[in-house]
């Protein structure tokens, strides 16, 4: 049967891909509500952590079968034209901007209170805290992301000059620094002076510092995802808009831990 340009239903006269009804997003929507409204009643001890894990588990098993089908798409429908990626290229580049606001908040909550306009702070750092030492963990955690991100460079070069022994290998190496970044970091806080809930330094800086460590762990699981699809050959030279959104998004956290690094650990230290 023909569509009303006259043209069969199976060669469309457009290139964009009009997915197919999906449970995807009202089962995540679900997850996103457990997890809110678990995690809200945890914190303020009114609940037992099992609506908010529950949330969590809906969460994570939508975006792997979200993702499943996304990738279905490009590798057996065929449907990821070029206007297609371009589309979601520039969706990524808005989730990412809008993670960049994220991020603003926190840094915003930051200088709010070091520049002394909290009326509640009169010294920053609190005489109370003792803070990090700069040029440790921090530093080497520093120099850790931006080799990981050299990494990832690396290996994008190398899938566009369709070498896919470096660009495995250079995404294994991404994702062990990452590891080794996060791994850094749990050390650091565990040797923290100063608890979560002992004022407004405490607070900022584990929100800031935690969420970016999250952000870490989301992008080292993005990377893995490549590396495997990397290894079956998924990713060519022309098309590879799955490993480009990881490496933008990789890019992303190294840059914003140089502002957590200059401004929270450097600066902020006093």
């Amino acid at each position: 049967m023909s569509d009303a340009t006259g043209i069969g239903a199976e060669h469309p006269a457009h290139p964009y891909h009009l997915v197919n009804p999906s449970p995807w997003p009202a089962m995540g929507s679900l997850g996103a509500f457990l997890l809110a409204f678990g995690a809200v009643t945890f914190f303020h001890d009114r609940a037992d952590p099992w609506v908010m894990l529950g949330g969590l588990a809906v969460v994570l098993a939508t975006m792997a079968l979200w993702w499943r089908d996304v990738i279905r798409e490009a590798q057996i429908e065929h449907a990821h034209t070029d206007a297609v990626q371009h589309g979601l290229r520039v969706g990524m580049g808005l989730f990412i901007a809008s993670e960049v606001m994220f991020f603003v908040a926190f840094f915003w909550a930051f200088f709010n209170s070091a520049t002394l306009t909290n009326p509640s702070v009169t010294v920053w750092p609190p005489k109370t805290i003792h803070t990090l030492h700069t040029w440790s963990i921090p530093f080497a955690n520093t120099l850790i992301l931006l080799s990981s991100g050299a990494a990832v460079n690396w290996a994008h070069h190398a899938l566009r000059l369709g070498n896919r022994r470096k660009v495995a290998i250079g995404l294994a190496l991404a994702v062990v620094l990452g590891a080794c970044f996060l791994s850094l970091q749990a050390y650091e806080y565990g040797e923290a002076a100063f608890g979560f809930k002992e004022g407004v330094y405490p607070s900022v800086f584990y929100m800031a510092t935690g969420f970016h460590g999250f952000h870490v762990f989301v992008g080292a699981c993005f990377l893995t995802v490549c590396l495997v699809r990397a290894l079956k050959g998924d990713f060519t030279p022309r098309q590879h808009v799955g490993f480009e959104a990881a490496a933008w998004y990789w890019h992303f956290v190294d840059v914003v831990w140089l502002f957590l690094f200059v401004w929270v650990y450097w600066w902020g230290n006093g």
